[in-house]
């Protein structure tokens, strides 16, 4: 349940019901938004990050963010401040993320993956035409409803990179996730472009097929290490079932050199549909 002093600095805008996910650098909650009548997802920044977070670029950022439209990217609709709180704004969709799935059901079917794949693909491309890069495209960030696969948190990891600048190291927190990070985003050696978030896509679509993200470890450091160093493990040792052009197609995503890997999600997704 949100604190008392949190439900106030929100209120009246925003009523507050419950806690529906925390990650590490946000807790989400679901809301009224009583100006326009309608249930909301409201993620509120952990106390360290709203703190090292310069809050008028991290405004700035989101009313940029919230111009992306596309049936497939859950929209930020517009960020705030109250009292200590920092916070944004999405629709409250019903369902379960793409995460969850996985830990419900284990490994997905090769259609129902590449199904998934297509809708972020479709969102990812809609979003680099807009010069717009997601930077943290992990299975918590995909949202499985009735309509199909919805991309969330678009944009913000780089809205926070710009909004803390160095400061984001004094927190001890990542912008993006271990799992998912191309070695250029992890290094900070390379530029971050729209191959970028196919080495992202591609590592999400490693793990819908083998339950488990393509390398793991005991620290940051160590996962960072493997992503750029090692190979990913075959698919096809873990499961036969799986075409060797999917395979291939996963592999090319998570190339370690970005002019190796696929130019867009449509080019990804033509190499998984052979």
């Amino acid at each position: 349940m949100p604190s008392s002093l949190l439900a106030e600095q929100l209120a009246p805008r925003f009523v507050i019901y419950d806690e529906i996910g925390a990650g590490a650098m946000s807790q989400v909650f679901l809301a009224t938004d009583t100006t326009r009548s309608r249930e909301v997802a409201i993620k509120v920044l952990r106390s360290e990050l709203a703190q090292a977070t310069d809050t008028m670029r991290f405004h700035r950022e989101i009313a940029i963010l919230a111009r992306l439209e596309h049936p497939n990217i859950l929209p930020v609709l517009e960020s705030g401040s109250a009292g200590d709180a920092l916070f944004y704004v999405m629709p409250y969709v019903a369902g379960e993320t793409l995460g969850q799935r996985l830990l419900r059901t284990g490994p997905l079917p090769v259609e129902t993956t590449i199904d998934i794949a297509g809708d972020i693909a479709a969102a990812i491309d809609h979003a680099h035409a807009s010069g717009i890069m997601h930077r943290d495209i992990k299975p918590d960030n995909v949202m499985l409803g009735e309509q199909g696969a919805l991309l969330c948190d678009f944009g913000i990891a780089r809205a926070l990179t710009v909004a803390t600048g160095e400061q984001i190291t004094l927190t001890g927190l990542m912008v993006g996730t271990p799992e998912y990070m191309s070695p250029e985003q992890a290094t900070g050696l390379g530029e971050i472009n729209g191959r970028t978030d196919i080495y992202g896509l591609g590592c999400v679509l490693y793990e819908m097929l083998t339950g488990q993200p393509p390398f793991t470890g005991s620290t940051p450091l160590v996962i960072i290490n493997r992503h750029r160093l090692q190979p990913p493990r075959s698919i096809r040792v873990v499961r036969p079932d799986v075409p060797e052009h999917v395979e291939r197609a996963i592999h090319s995503a998570m190339s370690k050199s970005q002019n190796m890997r696929p130019a867009s999600g449509a080019e990804l997704m033509e190499m998984l549909r052979g």
